[in-house]
């Protein structure tokens, strides 16, 4: 999964501010996955573990707001600016991101303080592969929609 974003970030990184910004998110978002997946259970409310998780958690907020209010937005406008077949794929495509989001949403609800942590402890292991496997599938349709809307454009958009 990280490697993936630094390709993403290698192959359209510079291409527009915003979506560098976002591509930086997302690496953070996946660094910090990859750190609440390794650690060990915890038993005291305040732990870093708790920490960790409500620190991935908003991380996790702040990217997919981002994609939603911002980075799709833009993306979609330029579909429609260009009409190359780019709208088609949008719409295809954001219904599957919105039902991916409304996932990243219940996690957050689900581990977004020190109690409910400690309360949802035995369905966390469960919770963040399936969140992993999302995640993973997420990044794989955005990066196509970066390809498609924003990509085949760039020199156009960056002038």
């Amino acid at each position: 999964m990280l490697e993936g974003c630094k390709t993403a970030q290698e192959r359209w990184g510079g291409v527009h501010k915003l979506i560098d910004g976002w591509l930086n998110e997302r690496q953070d978002v996946i660094v910090l996955y990859c750190g609440i997946n390794t650690l060990k259970p915890f038993s005291p409310k305040e732990t870093p573990m708790s920490i960790k998780i409500q620190a991935f958690c908003q991380m996790l907020m702040d990217y997919c707001s981002a994609g939603h209010f911002e980075i799709y937005q833009q993306l979609l406008e330029e579909a429609k600016l260009y009409d190359d077949g780019g709208t088609e794929l949008a719409n295809r495509a954001y219904p599957v991101l919105e039902e991916m989001t409304q996932q990243c949403v219940d996690f957050n609800d689900k581990y977004d303080s020190a109690e409910h942590c400690l309360e949802k402890i035995s369905d966390l292991s469960k919770d963040l592969s399936d969140l992993g496997e999302m995640l993973s599938e997420r990044f794989e349709l955005e990066d196509r929609l970066i390809e498609k809307l924003h990509n085949v454009h760039r020199e156009l958009v960056a002038s």
